[in-house]
């Protein structure tokens, strides 16, 4: 039961990163660089899509295990100190407290999915064309 309980707080704990860096993205003092980092690495962590998919055997979930921690270790190092640990301490804060629900944010997050696999859809029917 030990090794499921470590897995547990580091799961926690990158959930917490994640929002931290969630905050850090809206700071100011955040250069742009590092902004567009961290909207790839939140955007990928909050997506309901993978990169490979979960059913594949060991595969799927390499993305999750690996992918997401190497985004928020490079993530890290180009947000400055002072505003990580700013934002770390308000994450928490926020964490204990409930996360908030941001359904437009969802939403938003859905539509563009669903666009994208409209976008997929039409060009499959426009330009692949069964055989006679």
């Amino acid at each position: 039961m030990e090794p499921f309980k470590r897995w547990r707080q580091r799961a926690k704990q990158l959930k917490l990163e994640v929002y931290a860096l969630y905050l850090a993205y809206r700071d100011p003092r955040v250069p742009w660089h590092a902004k567009v980092l961290v909207a790839c690495v939140v955007g990928y962590a909050f997506s309901p899509i993978d990169l490979i998919p979960d059913p594949i055997p060991i595969l799927g979930y390499l993305d999750d295990l690996v992918l997401l921690p190497l985004g928020v270790l490079a993530a890290r190092r180009i947000i400055p100190a002072e505003v990580l640990r700013e934002c770390r301490l308000r994450a928490e804060t926020v964490i204990q407290e409930g996360l908030p629900v941001n359904r437009i944010a969802a939403g938003i997050i859905i539509a563009i999915w669903l666009a994208l696999a409209g976008a997929t859809v039409w060009f499959l029917a426009r330009f692949v064309r069964p055989a006679p």
